[in-house]
């Protein structure tokens, strides 16, 4: 069905802060008229429990634009004559991009429960097989498309197409995942891999790739994708685009599997065999929807480790420089840094001025077995977001120990730009003791721990804020600081300590709620047990299991004598310890009464003194611990001493 489109509104203003180019400043740009006109397509799907729209065309589109006052351009409003079309411009290729055929939308007619606002999901997605993959008709190579009409080109055609070594992407959000290797035009896989979304819609892409043996890198092929939405009545909406433009649609209630074969997009020959089982919804209330899948799903899913098993190796990765990278700044100018992904591990450079930047930074990663491969994602830093410029994946296949490999990498998806780096597989044991340092586990020091900030953390909180707060967990110990109170750039700058015994050191960055269960907002392992005696490592670390966010820390291995710890002689123990018990017993008298008198907002700050005060009888028995630790290791080595000392007057007596 199609319908004429008119839309004109003057009932609106949308204020925009544009950065101009040097000397101009800053403009304050305001959107006070949008005009759209066009021929909508209709498309009921599912027996009518959804529509699928979208414009025949690229439709009219007119901006009225005005500027405000308080920005800092030195030229008036009339000399920027360009602003309305620039605008019209990027509103008209979202459009195109989103909704302009055969790209369309999804309305789902159920009523919406305005209660319950899902806010997102998980999802299985099996890569089942591929069928009709042809080099020539993937790539466009009408050289080869020629040839393929003759006798010769068939058979020749028949021969490229017996070797092709291809495998899939998943890529859901951030995260991506990859099948194996096969070989031949029509492949099999059957790969289950757990993907989670964080909104009520997403767009699940398949990227094929070609495998070509002792090459550095994999060459891209084709793609499609798969839109999904929640329905209301917490069911799934999945749709894509099918042959000839067409529209391929299906509806999954609960765990049901769906089954769905769609072409390579721009690819004349080609397509895709995926299954989808959506597991379950998750709700802004915090309740979820969780789905009775079918058992067949389950026994692949769990007979295929999803623990990515380690090699006993470590992969030193020295990111060397760049060269001939895209300038997306005017005048040329880039300030390009790269990010690292192997496994679940993700590393960042920092950036630098430079279209042929060099970085010369080196980063550690534990070696992954399962043909896993390092994801490389090259950016230019700006203050309005960063921009991609180019990307790579590299083949950890066949690494030698004791050999560099010293490689260039071209980056994909750009037009030019090159990464330079060296290679290098080492054994555990082939790491130089004296980089371990000498006492971990040894009982004889401690961990210094400070934590100092973090920034761009994700929003737990519906106002765009969380209240973070950071819990260490070190071996059976666990210690946390204070909140942060609305803020997603909070900086704590305490200090924790554990007694040094080599357990691993993790940290849960976490949002504060007074009365409901706290949330995650990241999580990251913390690397110290090779750092030097008495030396600090200064580093900044990216958070796991969220979009986004990084963690500022520092950390020290003390291997101290007795006198030079004062933070243990600062207080004496008895009167800590009353004061700790003082502390706590006014704090429960004040509980009780906020209680009985149902002050809501007084009682939250209560909890989070009590909190604090746990904490602080906590980092006391901590403190005990090592006192009485660091005394028993003093009078060993005193009865070492005496024993050597009676032992050579011995001797002397018997001469």
């Amino acid at each position: 069905m199609r319908l004429g489109f008119d839309w004109d509104t003057t009932d609106m203003s949308i204020l925009l802060h544009a950065k101009l180019a040097k000397p101009m400043g800053t403009a304050r740009i305001i959107i006070n008229n949008l005009h759209i006109k066009g021929d909508l397509l209709l498309m009921p799907v599912l027996e009518g429990r959804a529509i699928l729209y979208s414009f025949v065309s690229t439709p009219e589109v007119r901006i009225g634009v005005a500027f405000g006052s308080g920005g800092s351009q030195s030229l008036p409003a009339t000399a920027l004559p360009g602003v309305s079309s620039w605008l019209v411009k990027i509103f008209t290729d979202t459009l195109v991009k989103t909704m302009v055929e055969p790209r369309r939308r999804c309305y789902s007619l159920p009523a919406v429960d305005l209660r319950k606002k899902a806010v997102g999901g998980s999802i299985y997605v099996t890569v089942i097989s591929a069928s009709k993959l042809s080099r020539s008709y993937l790539r466009g190579n009408s050289v080869r498309r020629q040839q393929n009409s003759s006798t010769n080109g068939t058979l020749e055609e028949l021969h490229i197409d017996k070797d092709l070594q291809t495998f899939v992407e998943v890529e859901l959000e951030e995260l991506t995942r990859r099948t194996d290797v096969r070989l031949g035009s029509s492949p099999t896989w059957n790969s289950t891999f757990n993907m989670v979304l964080h909104e009520e819609t997403g767009i699940i892409r398949f990227h094929l790739y070609e495998s070509t043996p002792n090459s550095v890198k994999y060459d891209y092929l084709a793609s499609c994708e798969i839109k999904m939405k929640y329905v209301a009545d917490d069911s799934t909406t999945f749709w894509a685009i099918g042959p000839d433009s067409g529209v391929i649609a299906k509806h999954a209630v609960g765990g049901t599997e769906v089954e769905m074969v769609i072409p390579f997009e721009g690819a004349q020959s080609g397509e895709l065999t995926v299954r989808l089982v959506l597991k379950e919804w998750q709700f802004s209330d915090g309740s979820h929807s969780l789905n009775s899948y079918h058992l067949s799903l389950r026994q692949s899913i769990n007979g295929t480790s999803t623990v990515l098993a380690r090699t006993g190796r470590k992969i030193n990765i020295t990111v060397v420089e760049g060269k001939d990278l895209i300038a997306k700044e005017k005048y040329g100018k880039c300030d390009p840094y790269v990010k690292l992904q192997y496994g679940k591990a993700l590393q960042k450079t920092r950036s630098t001025h430079a279209l042929n930047p060099i970085w010369n930074q080196k980063f550690e990663f534990d070696e992954i077995g399962g043909d896993e491969y390092l994801k490389i994602k090259c950016y230019n830093e700006d203050t309005f977001g960063d921009d991609h410029i180019g990307c790579a994946r590299v083949n950890m296949e066949g690494l030698v120990e004791g050999s560099i490999w010293d490689v260039w990498v071209p980056l994909e998806k750009v037009s030019s730009g090159d990464l330079r780096l060296q290679i290098e597989a080492v054994r555990v044991d082939d790491f130089d003791g004296s980089s371990r340092g000498s006492t971990i586990g040894s009982g004889s020091g401690w961990i210094e721990l400070v934590l100092i900030e973090a920034k761009d953390l994700v929003a737990a909180d519906l106002r765009g804020t969380s209240d973070p707060y950071v819990r260490a967990q070190y071996g059976n110990l666990k210690k946390r600081t204070k909140v942060i109170y609305k803020t997603l750039n909070p900086q704590w700058n305490q200090t924790l300590e554990f007694p040094d015994d080599g357990s691993p050191l993790v940290l849960n960055v976490k949002d504060h709620n007074a009365l409901l269960p706290t949330s995650s907002i990241g999580d990251c392992v913390v690397e110290y047990q090779r750092l030097p005696p008495n030396q600090r490592s200064d580093k900044w670390i990216p958070l796991q299991g969220v979009k986004r966010g990084e963690i500022h820390i520092q950390i020290t291995r003390r291997v101290p004598e007795i006198q030079k710890k004062s933070s243990l002689d600062s207080e004496p123990s008895l009167t800590k310890a009353h004061c700790i018990s003082g502390q706590m017993k006014q704090m429960l008298v004040k509980f009780q009464s906020l209680i009985e008198d149902g002050n809501l907002e007084e009682l939250s700050a209560a909890l989070s003194e009590i909190e604090s005060i746990e904490d602080m009888q906590e980092e006391y028995m901590i403190q005990l611990e090592t006192e009485q630790m660091l005394l028993i290791n003093k009078i060993t080595e005193l009865g070492q001493e005496v024993f050597s000392s009676s032992s050579l007057s011995r001797i002397s007596s018997d001469n």
